[in-house]
């Protein structure tokens, strides 16, 4: 899809994320795009938190969207997911012209490893990927305790220099369209160690269930697929509390995994920029795509004859 836009003029770049259009990753990055003075700056945005929505969308219904006042920006909220707000911003139907890029953040919490499956920061660049214009989905690792809302500034400018030389291939028309950038800041982003390129890992929160008696029981899942610290301990079920014969159950996370190889997480926990090219082909490994090349014909073979 070829963009309306003259490079006479600053090129458009729009916004969206999956933690709300008020959160503050988003609003962060957006003054800094307006503050440098070099785009158009369009923001079509959830109007409220959709993390770990993946690329779900909204297929039955209308979405409702309200414009929403930020500073140098046009921006609208949107009902639906990031998803959808990335399909309905670029279709012209919203905006008078396609953006030149896309850019999906900045997430409160890293996308690294398999949690980019579950990411609605992701899904809102993949979307456009899907759609042939640029994107970028950006994360900063937040860690309470840590982090302030001031690293979203630090870390939309540190994302200032990839944005210009994306839009500089754009205007050359030599960007290539085969894939999207996934990029992940440090928590101490201040003190950055640079940026690197990476590839996808295997790294995961591994989570499981527990059942609870009310929503408010047991500790409290962030939007950085974290536990939130200092709440309650687990306590006995009390069914009775469970309005109708329903049970509760609420995940938790039980543990981290991270690869050992030199990918994405490793990298972001060393404190680099992990710049890592993204695509949306799910294919499996080359050892499990060859055991099935002789597995499935001696599979039908031996269990058709048994029918």
């Amino acid at each position: 899809m070829q963009n309306n836009n003259s490079y006479d003029e600053k090129p458009t770049v729009m916004v969206t994320n999956d933690d709300g259009i008020d959160a503050a990753g988003l609003r962060a990055l957006v003054r800094v795009l307006v503050s440098s003075n070099r785009f158009r700056v369009l923001v079509c945005a959830p109007d409220s938190e959709k993390s770990a929505v993946s690329h779900s969308i909204t297929w039955r219904h209308p979405v409702s969207v309200k414009q929403v006042d930020i500073n140098g920006a046009t921006a609208y909220a949107v009902s639906g997911t990031p998803a959808d707000c990335t399909s309905l911003g670029i279709s012209e139907a919203l905006f008078s012209s396609v953006p030149d890029l896309v850019i999906s953040g900045i997430n409160m919490g890293s996308n690294c490893g398999y949690h980019i499956v579950y990411s609605g920061t992701v899904a809102g660049a993949r979307e456009a990927f899907f759609n042939d214009i640029p994107a970028v989905s950006v994360s900063y690792d937040w860690v309470g305790g840590k982090s302030s809302v001031d690293d979203y500034t630090l870390a939309a400018e540190a994302c200032l220099p990839i944005f210009r030389a994306i839009l500089a291939e754009i205007k050359n028309k030599s960007y290539p369209l085969g894939g999207f950038l996934n990029i992940d800041l440090p928590t101490d982003i201040a003190n950055h160690k640079g940026y690197v390129l990476t590839r996808q890992g295997k790294s995961i929160f591994r989570m499981g269930w527990r059942q609870v008696s009310s929503e408010r029981q047991g500790q409290q899942m962030l939007s950085t697929m974290e536990m939130e610290s200092g709440s309650s301990a687990r306590t006995e079920i009390d069914t009775s509390t469970v309005a109708g014969g329903h049970l509760l159950f609420k995940r938790e996370v039980r543990r981290a995994i991270v690869d050992d190889d030199d990918t994405d997480k490793q990298f972001l926990q060393e404190g680099y920029i992990t710049v890592t090219p993204l695509g949306a082909v799910s294919q499996a490994e080359a050892d499990y795509q060859s055991y099935f090349k002789e597995w499935l014909p001696s599979a039908l073979q031996q269990f058709s004859s048994a029918l």
